[in-house]
């Protein structure tokens, strides 16, 4: 009797798990420059990034977020990349963009960067890309 018990809960379990909405992702790429200056201290704050920002991050529905590093020419460049799982995009990066431990990690960031011209004129660090291709 036990185990039909066990079975039948176990049943309902991958059942319910097969019918779980699947969640909406929205990629994001974009790209800045990185004074060569600033190279090894950049590294170093990501190397030990704060555990209060990665938690943020988590908190506004952003997942599998990647910074890459190239150098090309003389100049060396930042590419990131993160999902968004979240259903309303502006309000969570305004909740990031409130919260103070990311105000400080980004006083600490942003002078390492060089904003592409476009991107500087707004002010701004970091540069969207547009997505030509995606597979699974």
């Amino acid at each position: 009797m036990k185990r039909y018990i066990l079975m039948a809960l176990l049943a309902g379990l991958l059942l319910g798990a097969c019918n779980e909405k699947p969640v909406d992702v929205q990629r994001f790429g974009s790209v800045t420059g990185l004074k060569p200056e600033k190279l090894e201290d950049y590294k170093r704050l990501h190397a030990n990034a704060w555990p209060s920002v990665l938690k943020k991050i988590k908190e506004c529905n952003i997942r599998n977020y990647s910074i890459y590093l190239q150098k090309i020419g003389d100049a060396y460049y930042l590419f990131s990349y993160f999902e968004y799982t979240g259903t309303d995009f502006d309000s969570d990066m305004k909740k990031m963009a409130d919260d103070p431990e990311t105000q400080r990690w980004w006083k600490e960031t942003d002078p390492c960067q060089q904003p592409l011209p476009e991107t500087a004129a707004k002010k701004q660090i970091w540069t969207n890309m547009e997505q030509v291709f995606h597979t699974n």
